[in-house]
């Protein structure tokens, strides 16, 4: 039973490695990452933040403040996720599940909460980055469900 189950999890782990995130962002088909803002810190994942104090779960890509972000491939809309506990003009997102994926979609204004996506629909909309962190290269955030998992691995 132990090896039936180990197999499984292999194989669901090679289908996720055959898993590629479409354009999300308007603007940026190649999924362009955030690099590093001296004010800001970087956009890979586990970078540090707060000297330390804090790790980013998340990948950062590039998309500018109005663009339109769009549905990486086929989804299920799952709800709004928000990333921040004090409220902000960047304070949204949504939960996705695709491809056997389950991630999330930050500073996004969503077209909708619930239903489904085909790949290249419009998910939503960037929201203004600017007004809330000046300066920075303006992105969406992409973290999955369970934020051990590094998304990098997807794009």
């Amino acid at each position: 039973a132990v090896l039936l189950l180990t197999a499984g999890l292999c194989s669901l782990q090679v289908e996720a490695d055959q898993v590629k995130f479409g354009a999300l962002c308007s603007g940026n088909p190649g999924n362009n990452r955030r690099g590093c803002d001296r004010k800001y810190g970087c956009g890979n994942y586990g970078a540090s933040r707060d000297n330390g104090r804090r790790t980013h779960w998340g990948l950062d890509i590039v998309c500018k403040d109005g663009a339109t972000v769009f549905a990486p491939f086929d989804v299920q809309v799952k709800g709004k996720s928000i990333p921040y506990k004090k409220n902000n003009p960047i304070n949204n997102g949504i939960i996705l599940h695709g491809e056997g994926l389950c991630f999330k979609v930050f500073y996004v204004k969503p077209v909708k909460f619930t239903g489904t996506l085909k790949k290249g629909e419009k998910l939503g909309t960037m929201l203004p980055m600017q007004t809330v962190y000046p300066g920075i290269t303006s992105h969406v955030h992409v973290q999955m469900c369970n934020k051990k998992i590094d998304p990098t691995q997807y794009f």
